[in-house]
């Protein structure tokens, strides 16, 4: 039972404790009862409806303004630190006491399209983002690190028997580089594979009025993969969305097709960030 409000404390090494994070009020989430297909980013997917069974609250129904403007904002994801996926719904259809079937839907938000599978499995986790759940306090030095975290009754001492105790390390997502967009390849008469793609940003990159959106990270730089039945052939570090890939060097590391190419941003404070790639199939 909801016991009013939960703390978290935090401990790296499940020693003097620490008051990390007050939660005063209870998330909608759940459970999916069916499967959740892989589907579009950007694009109003309109496949089969998932099922999600409440333990407790509602949703809601928006209409397309709404939805368009941040609305129905959920994460679905199998219960880890770092596996889950942002989407966003626009019909909620009551079919049983707390079990909904949501349509309508725009995937891989905030940069999760990366992380989205060929299926989520019935039995997934739905939390709903509506500024109720809280991001608790993790410095940017912390990520990767297992910390020791418990969770109990706020109104109950951290080491009250009702406390849960975890471990968890988590990755920073929130801070990973988005993939590439529109990635194209094309020869050139002298036998180059021009390879060009277009830059996205985590940061301020919904307005209009601009011809690019801001950079979001200290530099800008990218990492190219040519890779041959899953062998890297070649990788380059390029500071500028185009790389050429001469007919020399395709020669070099005997370049056949099929192949893919692998385009992803680099982030000074995190790293290599999620990757866009491309099947080659003829030149």
């Amino acid at each position: 039972p909801w016991p009013g409000s939960v703390a978290l404390y935090s401990s790296l090494t499940d020693q003097n404790y620490r008051l990390n994070t007050i939660l005063p009020i209870r998330a909608t989430i759940g459970t999916t009862r069916s499967v959740l297909r892989w589907g579009s980013p950007a694009l109003i997917d309109r496949g089969e409806a998932v099922e999600v069974k409440l333990i407790s609250g509602r949703l809601e129904t928006v209409d397309q303004d709404a939805l368009l403007s941040g609305a129905n904002l959920a994460a679905i994801g199998d219960g880890t630190a770092d596996n889950w996926e942002v989407f966003q719904f626009r019909t909620a259809e009551l079919i049983a006491p707390l079990t909904y079937l949501l349509s309508d839907r725009i995937r891989g938000q905030v940069g999760s399209d990366g992380l989205m599978p060929d299926v989520w499995p019935a039995g997934s986790e739905f939390v709903l983002l509506n500024s109720v759940p809280q991001q608790i306090d993790l410095s940017r030095n912390l990520r990767n690190v297992v910390q020791n975290y418990c969770i109990g009754p706020a109104q109950r001492p951290v080491g009250d028997p009702s406390y849960r105790q975890l471990e968890r390390a988590f990755e920073g997502n929130g801070l990973r580089p988005y993939a590439p967009a529109h990635l194209r390849a094309q020869k050139q008469p002298d036998g180059t594979l021009s390879v060009t793609w277009i830059r996205r940003t985590r940061i301020d990159g919904d307005g209009w009025e601009t011809v690019e959106v801001p950079l979001g990270e200290e530099t800008e730089a990218y990492q190219v993969r040519i890779i041959k039945d899953g062998t890297v052939l070649r990788e380059e570090a390029v500071t500028a969305p185009v790389f050429d890939y001469s007919e020399a060097a395709q020669i070099g590391d005997g370049l056949v097709v099929p192949f893919q190419i692998e385009v992803a941003q680099v982030s000074a404070s995190y790293g290599r960030g999620l990757a866009t790639r491309t099947d080659v199939t003829a030149l």
